[in-house]
């Protein structure tokens, strides 16, 4: 009985282990997903103040 009850509760660790090691991954792709939404956000913002700041020297220049 005492060697049932041991293999069960390594079986139950390793179980756990295994659940632990996917939601770790799952958060790690979580992160990525996060990180590269991010990235492409900047991205946007940047070309749009870009196109801003032609858009204002080219109304300077014509106002001169």
């Amino acid at each position: 009985m005492n060697h049932h009850t041991n293999r069960s509760t390594k079986m139950n660790l390793m179980n756990e282990d295994l659940a632990r090691a996917q939601m770790s991954e799952r958060l790690g792709e979580a992160h990525e997903l996060r990180r590269g939404h991010q990235l492409a956000m900047a991205r946007r913002l940047s070309r749009r103040a870009e196109r801003a700041a032609q858009q204002a020297r080219l109304a300077l220049a014509r106002s001169l």
